[in-house]
C-alpha cells in the first residue's frame, strides 16, 4: 500500500493538500503547522474516528481535538494504491457527534466502488493489521516511540512464529484460564472454598447434635444445684439486711442527739458574743485594737495636760491699768508744765498699747487650748485628765470579754461541724451499708451472690430452651450425611477442575515462553542491527523481553545498560530501532504498508540524524515512508 494524495478539513487543515511519492517522504514544518494532525489524518481515514472516546483530565479524543477550526464538517479524502490498483477513500459526517463516519472506497477517477472496504474494516484490510498493532508499530506518533505489549500485538507474533492464526492471544488466553481458575478457587473465594465451608458446616451440625443431647443433660443438673442455691442465699439475705437496718437506725439516732445538743450550746453562745459585741461597739471607743487605743489614750491624756496650763497662762489687766494712770497723769503734766513731759506720756501711752494688746493675745491663745482641752476630754466622755484611764480601763475590759465570748462561739461552731460531719459520714456510711446491690456489707455481698445465683439460674434455663430449640431445628441427622457425602463427590470433581486449569495455565505460559523465545532474539537481532547502523556501530546488542522493556550494550562492554541509564537522545534512537524492527517482523510482507513518522528525530543530533535518514532511506526502498520533522534537511 502507498499513500499519493490527502486533501483535509481536519484540525488546523482546511481544505489542505498534501502529496506524497514511493520510497523516502520528508516533510519539514515548523512546529504548531499541522504536521501531528496529518498524521492523525492518516490514522483516522484509515480506520476512522471512536466516537465513543469522552474527554477526561489530560486526554481529548480526536472528535474533540481535531475537530475543524473553520467550523466546517470533519471530512477528507485519501488517494492511495493498494494490490495495483488505485483508490480513492472518502470520509465526511453527517453529525459533529459522528464525525467521519460516512465512508466511501471507489476506483479513482470513478464512482466505482471497491468491494470488500467499508468504514469499519478499511484500515485492517489495507494496511494487513488492526489499529491497536498500526499504532504499536507503523504509526510512530511524536514522544511516543516507546513500544508496549498489547493482546492485538500478542496475536500478530504468535501467528507470524506459529500457525498463522491471529485469533489467539497468550494475555487474553491466561486472562480466561485465570478467571476460570479464580471461578473454582481464589484466595477464600471460589466454588471449591464454598464446598469446603458447606461441609465444614454440616458436619459441625453433625457434631452438635451428638453433643448436644449430652450438654442438655449436664445443664439440666446444673439448674438444680442453682434452684437449690438461690433459695439458700434468699434465706440468709433476708435476715442479714433485718439486722443491717436495725445497727443502722440506732447509731443514726445518737449521732443525731449528738449534733442537736452541739447546735443549741452554739446557738446559746451566738447570743452572748453578740451582746457583748454589741456593747463594746456602743462604748465610747467603740471596736478598735486594744494596743492602739490605749497608745493614743496616753498621747490624749498628756496632751490635754499640755494645753490645761496653756489655757491658765492668761495676760495681768493690773499693769496695764497702772500704765494708763502715770499715761493720763503725764499728759496733765505736759500740758500744765512741759512740752517734754507730755512727749515722755505719748510714748507711755504707745507701751500701753503694747501691752494691752499681748494680754489679749495671750487670752486668746488660752481660749483656744482650753476648747482643744474640752474636745479631747469629750471624746472620751471624761470631766477631767484623770478620768481617761477609768474610760481605757474600762474599754479593755468590754474588748477581752468580746473577745472571750466569740472564741467560745467559734469553738462551740467548731465542735458543732465536727458533730455534723460525723453524723453527715455516718448517714453515707449508713446508706452505703443499706446499698445492698453495691455496698460493701456482708448483706450487700449475699445480695450479690444472690443476684448472681439468680442470673445463673435464668441463662441455664435460656440456655436449656436454646439447645431444645436448636435440636429441633437441626433435622435428620441420615439427611445430613447423605448431604456431606453429595457436597464431597462435587468437591472432588471441582478439584479436578481446578487442578486441570493449573495444568493448562503452566503449559500456555511454557508455550508463550517458546513463542517469545523464537521471536525476541529475532526482534533483537534487527533491532540492534538498526541500532548499529544509526550509531556508527557504538551499541551492538539490543535485548528485548516479553513485556517490550528493553537493554542496549555498546560495543565493548559486557553488561547491556538498562534504559534508565541511557541518554534521551540514545533512548529514542533505541526506541526507533526496535520499531522498525516490529514493522520489518510484525506487518505483513506483501503490498507493504506505509511508516508514518511524526518527528521522531527531535533528541538526535545532526551526526545521528544523518545516520537514522540513511536507515530510513534503504528501508524506503521496500515500502513506503512519510517522516514529518521540525528540522531534517
Amino acid at each position: 500500500m502507498k499513500i499519493n494524495k490527502m486533501t483535509a478539513s481536519f484540525g488546523r487543515l482546511s481544505g489542505d493538500a498534501i502529496e506524497f511519492r514511493d520510497g523516502l517522504n520528508v516533510v519539514t514544518a515548523p512546529n504548531e503547522s499541522g504536521k501531528s494532525t496529518w498524521c492523525a489524518f492518516i490514522r483516522a481515514m484509515l480506520y476512522g474516528i471512536d466516537s465513543g472516546e469522552r474527554a477526561k483530565t489530560g486526554f481529548l479524543p480526536d472528535k474533540v481535538r481535531y475537530a475543524p477550526w473553520s467550523g466546517a464538517p470533519m471530512e477528507g479524502s485519501m488517494d492511495i494504491t493498494c494490490g495495483g490498483a488505485n483508490i480513492t477513500l472518502t470520509r465526511t459526517s453527517r453529525s459533529h457527534s459522528a464525525p467521519m463516519r460516512e465512508f466511501s472506497a471507489v476506483i479513482t477517477g470513478t464512482n466505482t466502488p471497491v468491494p470488500g472496504l467499508d468504514a469499519q474494516t478499511a484500515g485492517e484490510k489495507l494496511t494487513g493489521v488492526s489499529r491497536d498493532v498500526f499504532r504499536r508499530s507503523a504509526f510512530i506518533e511524536q514522544g511516543a516511540l516507546a513500544v508496549s505489549g498489547s493482546p492485538e500485538l500478542e496475536k500478530r507474533i504468535a501467528s507470524i512464529v506459529s500457525t498463522g492464526e491471529e485469533d489467539t492471544s497468550y494475555t487474553e488466553a491466561d486472562e480466561t484460564l485465570r478467571a476460570w481458575q479464580r471461578a473454582r478457587r481464589f484466595n477464600r473465594r471460589g466454588r471449591l472454598p464454598e464446598l469446603e465451608n458447606r461441609i465444614s458446616g454440616e458436619k459441625d451440625r453433625l457434631r452438635d447434635m451428638e453433643s448436644g443431647e449430652l450438654g442438655r443433660e449436664t445443664l439440666r443438673r446444673r439448674l438444680e444445684e442453682a434452684s437449690g442455691d438461690c433459695e439458700k442465699l434468699e434465706s440468709m439475705v433476708t435476715e442479714s439486711r433485718r439486722q443491717y437496718r436495725r445497727d443502722a437506725l440506732e447509731k443514726l439516732s445518737a449521732s443525731r442527739g449528738e449534733l442537736e445538743r452541739a447546735s443549741q450550746n452554739y446557738s446559746d453562745l451566738a447570743v452572748r458574743a453578740r451582746a457583748d459585741r454589741a456593747a463594746l461597739e456602743h462604748n465610747v471607743i467603740g471596736d478598735r485594737e486594744p494596743a492602739t487605743v490605749t497608745q493614743e489614750a496616753k498621747r490624749d491624756k498628756a496632751r490635754a495636760d499640755t494645753l490645761r496650763r496653756e489655757a491658765e497662762d492668761r495676760g495681768s489687766p493690773a499693769g496695764v491699768v497702772a500704765c494708763a494712770i502715770l499715761m493720763a497723769a503725764a499728759v496733765v503734766l505736759g500740758i500744765l508744765v512741759s512740752p517734754y513731759i507730755f512727749a515722755a506720756a505719748v510714748l507711755a501711752a504707745a507701751g500701753c498699747v503694747l501691752l494691752w494688746m499681748n494680754m489679749k493675745k495671750k487670752d486668746a491663745a488660752a481660749e483656744a487650748a482650753a476648747e482643744e482641752r474640752r474636745k479631747i476630754l469629750s471624746a472620751y466622755s471624761a470631766g477631767c485628765e484623770a478620768d481617761i484611764d477609768a474610760v481605757v480601763e474600762e474599754f479593755r475590759g468590754l474588748y477581752a470579754a468580746c473577745m472571750a465570748a466569740e472564741q467560745e462561739e467559734a469553738d462551740a461552731k467548731a465542735r458543732m461541724d465536727a458533730a455534723k460531719s460525723r453524723h453527715d459520714t455516718l448517714e453515707a456510711s449508713t446508706l452505703s451499708d443499706l446499698d445492698f446491690a453495691n455496698g460493701d456489707t456482708e448483706a450487700a455481698r449475699l445480695g450479690r451472690q444472690l443476684a448472681s445465683a439468680r442470673q445463673e439460674k435464668e441463662r441455664l434455663a435460656a440456655q436449656i430452651a436454646q439447645t431444645d430449640g436448636r435440636l429441633q431445628t437441626m433435622g435428620d441427622p441420615l439427611v445430613i450425611k447423605s448431604s456431606i457425602e453429595s457436597m464431597q463427590s462435587e468437591y472432588a470433581s471441582a478439584q479436578r477442575e481446578y487442578d486441570a486449569i493449573t495444568l493448562a495455565i503452566d503449559t500456555l505460559r511454557d508455550a508463550d515462553a517458546e513463542i517469545q523465545s523464537r521471536f525476541s532474539p529475532e526482534l533483537g537481532k534487527l533491532a540492534a542491527e538498526y541500532m548499529s547502523i544509526m550509531t556508527g556501530g557504538k551499541y551492538d546488542s539490543v535485548l528485548i523481553s516479553r513485556d517490550f522493556s528493553i537493554r542496549a550494550r555498546a560495543a565493548g562492554d559486557t553488561v547491556p545498560r538498562e534504559s534508565e541509564y541511557l541518554s534521551a537522545g540514545t533512548l529514542d534512537l533505541m526506541y526507533l530501532a526496535v520499531r522498525l524492527a516490529v514493522c520489518r517482523l510484525a506487518l505483513p510482507e506483501e503490498d507493504k504498508c506505509p511508516i508514518i513518522l511524526d518527528d521522531p528525530l527531535v533528541n538526535f543530533d545532526s551526526e545521528r540524524e544523518k545516520q537514522a535518514i540513511k536507515l530510513l532511506e534503504e528501508i524506503a526502498k521496500e515500502r513506503q515512508v512519510i517522516l514529518f520533522s521540525c528540522h531534517c534537511e
